[in-house]
């Protein structure tokens, strides 16, 4: 760790792949650091070493980052496995933990691609054991090939329930149901998207094939599910749920020791904001996103955001925004002029403009509705430090009008997650406690160490050489 790259990419999921192959083949002096043992992200984890038959369980859309592995394998790119980043400053600095041993880096250039993080929803009972994010399911997986051995059901929203649910009839997996959140109200919202929708590639027809493979296999898909619970004592016994029909709501009770859940996923910002970072609020995603430009810079100088950390758009759009970002890297390191930049751009903009065509039609028919943004009061929200919903809103009303003044007075988000399982809660419910707009309530501020570091470990920083 001696040796300082021009450029750093942190994160080797489809954007930080594309980003730092294309960066080595201009040339560029690249490490690509990444926390994962093996390269790939969420979308391709564990794709260099899952067997034949996992791969072809999940299917062609895992099997496309071959290409991507193996690009970046001959593109002369340093690649740094099993390293966390968990400082970076507006001067490019990186702390970083590599081998049980702290090191400070300084870069030119920094791409940040981390990707996304799984929103986290609070409902009543979400926290027993049996419960557990559909995105760690699919790492379990993709990684080892487990799977629920007594079957189980799935909730939320979005197209991942319906590729999770696919995936697990073909390994022979019960699926109990799949119970979808969005309301009706939301086909309303998304039909003007429709029809600019189908002129974006495969999405809309893969999804009513996986719909009606999971039918044909006899699975129930339950729309418009409201008051969802968890019940159990020591783990998940059973799922309540309301079903919204055509004849109106039926309230039904489902008996499974395992339930996933998903309620879309939100970029990850906690690198850029350490950094000094502008956010902007993005009401289709009803989340905080980097500001970026059609590059990927973010507003600090050197520091750019490529992929789902600047705003959803699934890995094919990642793909073409890492390479973006990869040539205004180079042509800011003085690598390629800015005419050759622009030259070369051309088709990864035009597909990525095709690619995201989808993404309007989904915001809107995939909308969580406020019930699940804003939980009840006796749900607990911090799950490190046990704060419910009611303690939140009553901490608002005494006064403390600010997400940053909840987590001074209660603790909320200073547990071992630093937040990222309940800061999106917390906002909604200052928010809708004040009755004003979410993009109001500024996010929780951001402190390194953003991952965590040992006092050994930060006793034994030094500082690399130039």
């Amino acid at each position: 760790m001696s040796k300082s790259a021009r450029l750093a990419v942190i994160g080797a999921g489809p954007a930080g792949l594309s980003a730092a192959t294309l960066a080595a083949e201009l040339g560029l002096d690249v490490v690509l650091i990444d926390e994962q043992a093996s390269p790939g992200g969420q979308i391709y984890r564990a794709l260099a070493e899952a067997p034949a038959k996992r791969i072809d369980l999940l299917g062609d859309d895992y099997r496309r980052g071959r290409a991507l592995l193996r690009a970046l394998h001959t593109s002369g790119a340093e690649y740094w496995p099993d390293t966390s980043v968990w400082s970076l400053d507006q001067n490019r600095t990186l702390g970083i933990l590599r081998a049980g041993r702290a090191a400070m880096l300084q870069f030119e250039q920094v791409i940040i691609a981390g990707g996304a993080m799984e929103r986290p929803v609070p409902f009543p009972g979400w926290t027993l054991p049996g419960v557990m994010n559909l995105g760690a399911a699919q790492i379990l997986l993709k990684s080892a090939g487990v799977v629920p051995a007594g079957g189980t059901v799935i909730a939320g929203v979005g197209p991942l329930l319906l590729l999770v649910a696919r995936q697990y009839l073909r390994a022979g997996v019960a699926v109990k149901a799949v119970l979808e959140i969005s309301p009706r109200s939301n086909m309303l919202r998304a039909a003007p998207h429709l029809l600019r929708a189908t002129a974006g590639g495969s999405y809309l027809r893969r999804g009513v094939k996986y719909t009606a493979d999971i039918m044909r296999a006899g699975v129930p898909i339950h729309y418009g599910v409201s008051r969802l619970r968890a019940h159990g004592d020591r783990h998940i016994e059973s799922v309540e749920f309301a079903s919204h029909g055509w004849r109106g709501r039926c309230d039904r009770m489902l008996a499974t020791d395992s339930l996933l859940v998903h309620f879309g996923v939100t970029p990850r910002t906690s690198l850029v904001c350490a950094a000094g970072g502008r956010l902007a609020w993005d009401t289709s995603l009803q989340c905080w996103r980097t500001q970026v430009d059609q590059w990927g810079n973010t507003s600090v100088d050197g520091i750019a955001v490529a992929g789902d950390a600047a705003g959803i758009g699934g890995a094919i759009s990642a793909e073409h925004s890492g390479r973006l970002a990869a040539l205004a890297a180079a042509s800011s390191l003085g690598h390629i002029t800015a005419a050759e930049r622009d030259r070369l751009s051309h088709a990864d903009i035009a597909w990525r403009r095709k690619d995201l065509r989808i993404r309007p039609f989904l915001n809107a028919l995939y909308r969580i509705p406020p019930e699940f943004l804003v939980p009840d009061d006796a749900t607990i929200v911090c799950r490190c430090e046990e704060i419910t919903a009611g303690q939140i809103r009553a901490a608002v009303r005494e006064g403390h009008t600010d997400p940053n003044q909840v987590k001074f007075l209660l603790r909320c988000g200073m547990g071992p997650c630093q937040g990222r399982q309940c800061a999106s809660s917390v906002a909604h419910i200052v928010s809708a406690t004040r009755q004003i707009p979410a993009a109001a309530c500024a996010p929780f501020r951001v402190r390194p160490p953003i991952s965590p570091l040992s006092i050994e470990q930060l006793a034994e920083l030094s500082m690399a050489d130039e």
